[in-house]
């Protein structure tokens, strides 16, 4: 993997405004794809599992409806980060997975569950208040 700053470099330059060559902020496409309540949860089980079906989802994601799960995979096929694979078999099925763009996010959802590690007895707290 390439890369383009050192967390160090990035800690000051972010202060600046970091922008691609193009003039283009490069964290904004990113977090405008993962808006929503569910995207990120999706991506994550895909970090789990390398390949699923829509049912199999569904019962990972308690709480989401059958059409949020499809308009959640629709939107993540048209951003490049999954795929969407049809079996004409009988019966027929689809499974999905992650692209190599999605892929690349595995290191983005590592630095989040160290996140999570570090920060976990304030996050337990904040949620048992809820």
């Amino acid at each position: 993997m390439e890369e383009y700053l050192s967390y160090e470099e990035f800690l000051v330059k972010v202060k600046e405004g970091i922008v691609t060559e193009n003039g283009n902020c490069p964290v904004t496409p990113l977090l405008v794809m993962l808006r929503g309540k569910w995207k990120a949860q999706v991506l994550y089980e895909f970090c789990i599992h390398d390949r699923m079906r829509f049912g199999q989802l569904s019962r990972e994601l308690p709480g989401i409806t059958n059409t949020m799960l499809s308009n959640t995979l629709r939107e993540l096929e048209a951003d490049g980060l999954i795929f969407r694979e049809q079996f004409n078999e009988i019966p027929p099925h689809v499974e999905y997975g992650f692209t190599d763009m999605g892929r690349d996010l595995m290191p983005v959802f590592y630095e989040i569950m160290r996140w999570g590690f570090k920060h976990e007895d304030k996050l337990n707290a904040a949620s048992a208040t809820k």
